[in-house]
């Protein structure tokens, strides 16, 4: 089962990065992948409730790449982290199959409540660098989200959001204007 998902890894690496070349120089060198390595052995500690060991694994896999994944986070395989310096994803957030996490984004928490309060990532999203998701929202299948926004409510499927706070600029490819009727942020 683990290198199944280090295959799927590698091959949303190679499908989403133009400078990867081979399968092996992602292996050996693409930080993403090596967090989700990580991460996919502390998260099997943690099920284990070998909870304290997990959060081990999981603090050197953050000093070694830049990305600090909590141990119960649930990540789909397929999923790529590029340049991964600085991704944060929180306690109870999930990520969908083939999303794309750029650097310094982080799918976080908004507060001290207990539960689930971490968003959940649809599938073939694309969260780029330096955006916050924060709290227990949905970003709908292949939504993006834009550099640098801020979200704190859930996001529609197939649509695009920018700004702080974010808000749709697109769905299903098609601008959002002050006459579409949507479900706006």
């Amino acid at each position: 089962m683990f290198f199944k998902r280090l295959r799927r890894d590698i091959a949303a690496a190679r499908a989403n990065d133009p400078a990867a070349r081979s399968n092996l120089e992602v292996f050996l060198t693409y930080s993403g992948v090596h967090a989700l390595s990580w991460h996919r052995l502390a998260h099997t500690l943690y099920k284990m409730r070998l909870k304290l060991l997990a959060r081990m694994v999981s603090q050197h896999a953050k000093r070694r790449t830049g990305i600090e994944i909590h141990p119960a986070a649930k990540i789909a395989s397929g999923v790529f982290i590029d340049h991964g310096t600085g991704v944060v994803i929180g306690e109870t957030a999930e990520v969908g199959e083939g999303t794309v996490l750029y650097q310094g984004c982080t799918l976080g928490g908004t507060g001290k409540q207990t539960g689930k309060r971490h968003p959940t990532v649809g599938k073939g999203c694309v969260i780029s660098a330096g955006a916050k998701v924060l709290g227990n929202i949905t970003v709908g299948d292949c939504a993006k989200v834009g550099a640098g926004a801020v979200v704190l409510k859930s996001v529609p499927p197939h649509a695009t959001v920018v700004g702080v706070p974010a808000r749709v600029v697109k769905i299903g490819g098609r601008p959002v204007t002050e006459n579409t009727k949507t479900e706006e942020q």
